[in-house]
């Protein structure tokens, strides 16, 4: 019975169990736990993953960085340390001085480039799990400052007032500099300078005029009458027509004609000194810092002019007349593919562009004084003036004669009928004659006969073409001496200095200041600009014009030298090349 009983229990026993594992299998309340930890698992993992990598690329960051920063100072040419231990100094100071793996320097005389490679382990946190110990952080990096193809146009202001302050002994000090310090660091070639002197005008070269097309109404001096639309560009043509400036004085009271040798008005809107005539495309240091020692200050302001020539002088529009110059021996063979197009990535284009001052007035001659005979008579051997007036509708003359010529005679104030030299006049002469003699024969006493007779004019009479006469008798003086003893004060100085010259005004020229400017800027001409103690108005054009806020310089005295370096230094800009 009694094993019947354990019998029975262990059978049921089992089948309990049975039912219990039949149970459990088919329980899914806990299965969703699980999952969950599996997932809480996998996303840590991938959190980790991503700390990894971001710890990994800020230390790589840090490392590219260092990189950067170290081979950019090292392959500075100005730079007097070795190249390697400027590398290894950045990386001293970065704390990362054992991850720095190579510097490789390779100069010469214009060009210094300067490569580094580092590498850093960087130990993973998470990521080890995976089977990834360590990520390896590495970096390289490469600058090279070289003087290339560099085409740079100084734009000088030699107006009067840089004689004050002794501003231009500073300017050619400075100038002088740069040029040294751009050709110091160039290989031959590479670098063409033009400068730009500018005061009421742009005065131009011989050479370079023959390449221009222009109105021929002189040949004393070569400056051109840029018409409002040309400051929109930065280009100059060689096929349009560009109005000639006329060479004449409007401040002097002067006439250089009747002077033994006769010279032309001292202080010309346009001048024929070529100590003043842009220097186009050079490069031997000392031609070009002679040519700055002799520059001299005089003239009014037109900043706009000076910068119409510094762009026109960085444009491919004039490289056909490049090529000619070149030809003549006017423009070194080296630069026979200048000025280069603006797409050229090999060549910079650099303006430096300064003044002490702000756009002042810029004369001309208005168009019906332009050429032609004037009514001015001149006798050359006599060195007498004869001003032709017309008819002599009211016989001023005295003559009774009323349909002929009248001519003012300035040097005696009289009227006739021919310019001095070109005829006769009668003139009374008193002729002592003896009245009664003495027995000897001697004369007792005189008595004063007068006598009319014919007085033949020596030399001869021409008359003076506007150009001539402008260009030898300022118009103060031709208005003082040969008008203005016949003519009503007010009527002289209207018909023959007002009627006869106009001007530009300061604001027309800043607006033509700004357009050139932002035609250069259009064209990627970097555009450096010097304020040399100017005053605000000037500055703020010259702020307008450079390229940006760090290209304008506000100097004063010696401050100009520090200006002109800092330029040179900027030209010769590094550059990350890998």
């Amino acid at each position: 019975m009694i094993r019947n009983f354990r019998t029975a229990f262990r059978s049921k026993c089992h089948v309990s169990r049975r039912l219990d594992l039949r149970k459990f299998a088919h329980d899914e309340s806990g299965a969703m736990v699980i999952f969950a930890v599996y997932m809480f698992l996998m996303m840590l993992l991938v959190a980790g993953i991503g700390v990894d990598l971001m710890r990994f690329e800020s230390n790589r960051t840090k490392l590219q960085y260092t990189l950067d920063r170290a081979v950019l100072a090292a392959a500075d040419l100005d730079q007097p340390l070795s190249p390697d231990a400027v590398v290894r100094d950045y990386f001293d100071k970065a704390g990362l001085s054992n991850y720095l793996s190579s510097v490789t320097v390779n100069e010469g005389l214009n060009y210094r480039v300067v490569s580094a490679t580092a590498s850093a382990e960087v130990k993973t946190q998470f990521m080890h799990m995976t089977g990834i110990d360590t990520l390896q952080a590495t970096g390289a990096s490469q600058a090279e400052e070289r003087i290339d193809a560099v085409e740079i146009s100084l734009v000088l202001d030699v107006s009067g007032s840089m004689n004050s302050n002794s501003r231009l002994y500073n300017l050619k000090i400075a100038a002088k500099d740069f040029i040294d310090e751009m050709l110091d660091n160039s290989e031959a070639g590479k670098v063409s300078i033009s400068i730009i002197p500018y005061a009421t005008q742009v005065s131009v070269a011989q050479d370079f005029w023959n390449q221009l097309n222009t109105t021929d109404e002189h040949n004393y001096s070569r400056c051109i009458n840029f018409a409002a639309s040309d400051f929109n560009s930065a280009s100059i043509s060689l096929v349009d027509e560009y109005e000639r400036t006329m060479h004449f004085d409007p401040w002097d009271d002067f006439d250089g004609r009747d002077n033994d040798p006769v010279e032309l008005v001292r202080r010309p809107v346009c001048e024929e000194d070529s100590s003043r005539e842009m220097k186009v495309l050079q490069s031997n240091r000392t031609e070009l810092k002679s040519y700055i020692n002799n520059l001299y200050a005089t003239g009014n302001t037109s900043i706009d002019i000076g910068m119409k020539w510094g762009t026109a002088l960085l444009d491919a529009s004039i490289a056909p007349a490049i090529t000619a110059m070149i030809a003549d021996g006017d423009v070194p063979a080296d630069f026979a593919a200048r000025p280069a197009a603006y797409n050229d990535n090999e060549t910079i284009k650099v303006i430096v562009l300064m003044t002490d001052g702000q756009n002042t007035s810029q004369y001309y001659i208005n168009d019906g004084f332009r050429s032609g005979e004037s009514n001015i008579w001149w006798n050359e051997q006599e060195e007498i003036y004869s001003v032709y007036v017309g008819l002599d509708d009211e016989d001023e003359d005295n003559d009774g004669i009323t349909e002929e010529p009248l001519f003012y005679w300035p040097h005696d104030n009289v009227w006739r009928d021919h310019a001095y030299g070109e005829g006769t006049f009668e003139e009374t002469q008193n002729e002592r004659v003896c009245k009664s003699y003495k027995r000897n024969g001697s004369c007792r006493k005189y008595r004063t006969v007068k006598t009319t007779v014919t007085v033949n004019e020596p030399g001869s009479a021409e008359y003076v073409s506007y150009p001539d006469l402008w260009a030898y008798t300022s118009m103060e003086w031709n208005v003082e001496d040969n008008y203005q003893p016949w003519m009503n004060n007010d009527q002289a100085w209207n018909d023959w200095y007002y009627d006869v010259r106009n001007y530009v005004g300061s604001s027309t020229k800043n607006s033509r200041t700004r357009a050139v400017c932002d035609a250069a800027k259009a064209q990627k001409i970097i555009v450096f600009s010097i304020g040399f103690e100017a005053p605000s108005s000037g500055e703020a054009i010259l702020q307008d014009c450079a390229s940006s806020p760090s290209h304008f310089f506000d100097v004063n005295g010696l401050e100009i030298s520090d200006a002109f370096s800092a330029i040179a230094s900027s030209i010769r800009a590094l550059r990350l090349t890998q």
